[in-house]
């Protein structure tokens, strides 16, 4: 069958709408990325401590920078001193926590959620527990306040010779 000529519009119509759209999307998530970029930028300017200086004096420090991205392996450097200060302070940051698994035998409420969001812990719906890294007192005082029960996940803490698992509100009394 012969397809009239509005037809034929009307569909070269919404094959324009359609190749718009997905125009419009690509954009949105270019701009995402780039945002995305310049704050991670931002923030290790800030991390580094350059933060503090006026406008000209970081600019002028970028440009400098920038005279020696051209060079490959003064490229490597600095990627390697980033890296290995980004793995110690990962480590400093980590030192003496554990895997902990958090219970709690009712619904917590919404303050008691962010308060355990905000140390680090993440809720598993399917394992129905509250789990992260944690110093252990760190953790028995987030389930004693909320009457919960704590247990450390192998690692030291099983294996250093201290229980798996402790109830944070036994402990207290």
């Amino acid at each position: 069958m012969a397809r009239t000529l509005s037809e034929r519009l009307r569909t070269h119509e919404q094959q324009k709408a359609r190749l718009a759209e997905a125009e419009v999307k690509l954009k949105l998530d270019e701009r995402k990325q780039r945002t995305h970029r310049l704050v991670e930028a931002g923030a290790l300017v800030e991390k580094v401590g350059l933060l503090d200086l006026d406008s000209n004096a970081l600019y002028g420090a970028l440009l400098s920078l920038r005279d020696g991205a051209d060079d490959k392996a003064h490229v490597e450097k600095w990627a390697t001193l980033g890296g290995r200060t980004f793995a110690r302070e990962a480590k400093a940051r980590d030192e003496g926590k554990e895997a902990v698994l958090l219970t709690f035998t009712a619904p917590l409420p919404k303050d008691a959620t962010t308060a355990l969001r905000k140390a680090g812990f993440r809720y598993s719906k399917v394992m129905q527990h509250w789990e992260g890294l944690a110093r252990s007192d760190d953790a028995d005082a987030l389930a004693k306040a909320h009457g919960g029960t704590t247990r450390q996940v192998g690692g030291a803490g099983a294996a250093g010779g201290q229980p798996e698992g402790t109830d944070a509100a036994k402990a207290a009394e």
